[in-house]
């Protein structure tokens, strides 16, 4: 058996992408293997998606799967950009039943704030640290003292404009509306400045699809902090459930020794 080697799955708006990662120093063994998230994204027709990712895998594993929700002890609470059939459903029991593998299921957000604090951006930093992941959605993830501080949810406040923040600012949106860069760039300072008011975080990082597009030495924002794009870019998330199934691995054998 290998310690090191997991399948990590991160379900997005429109793609699950997912890749055999090395949890033990966050390379990819693999390249990443992505299917269009199925429109209803309903349980059944997500779980079926999974399947031929572990399949394509030949895969035989623990998985570490990142999902758009609160997710409560393999639970999912909430459903963001995702089929509301996913409220109060084991999602583990569900994609173990379907893969036939150990399945272990966490917020999306929180998954890829475990790789950028582990391998990437936020790695040895004790201050408070907030993650973004822009996307179709918003997932946003806290660290104090490297500690997690899960299912947040801070994509879903109101703004002082009365708008939720998902919505004004997210790629989504900004796809939506036809926005250009400036505007969305804007919108997205706006909301950095609103959550720095809040909780006056030590270092933010930009994770998701948009963190490709930034540019470290010229970013567009004015919130008085330290603002660096992820480091791992939209791999974090992958990478991240994959070090989450490695961590309830060795809890399992923890708990029968």
């Amino acid at each position: 058996m290998n310690y090191k080697k997991y399948l990590g799955i991160d379900i997005g708006g429109s793609g699950i992408k997912g890749a055999i990662v090395n949890a033990k120093n966050g390379e990819l063994i693999t390249d990443r293997f992505r299917v269009p998230t199925p429109n209803p994204s309903d349980p059944s027709s997500v779980a079926k998606e999974i399947k031929k990712i572990a399949e394509n895998f030949k895969w035989k594993g623990s998985i570490g799967v990142g999902f758009p929700g609160v997710v409560l002890n393999g639970v999912t609470k909430t459903a963001a950009n995702i089929a509301k059939d996913w409220l109060d459903i084991n999602a583990e029991e569900y994609i173990e039943k379907a893969t036939g593998c150990p399945a272990y299921v966490l917020n999306d957000a929180d998954a890829a704030g475990f790789a950028e604090m582990k391998f990437g951006a936020g790695k040895g930093h004790k201050g408070l640290v907030m993650l973004l992941t822009i996307g179709t959605g918003v997932g946003v993830v806290m660290f104090t003292r490297g500690k997690l501080v899960a299912n947040c949810e801070m994509g879903h406040v109101i703004m002082p404009n009365g708008q939720e923040a998902e919505k004004y600012m997210s790629d989504g949106t900004r796809k939506d509306l036809n926005l250009g860069w400036d505007e969305w760039m804007k919108r997205i300072d706006e909301y950095l400045n609103y959550v720095h008011s809040l909780f006056w975080p030590d270092l933010i990082i930009i994770g998701g699809g948009l963190s490709k597009k930034l540019d470290p030495k010229n970013l567009p924002f004015t919130v008085p902090v330290k603002v660096v794009p992820a480091e791992l870019l939209n791999e974090a998330g992958i990478i991240g459930a994959a070090v989450a199934a490695r961590k309830l691995k060795f809890k399992a054998l923890e708990e029968k020794e």
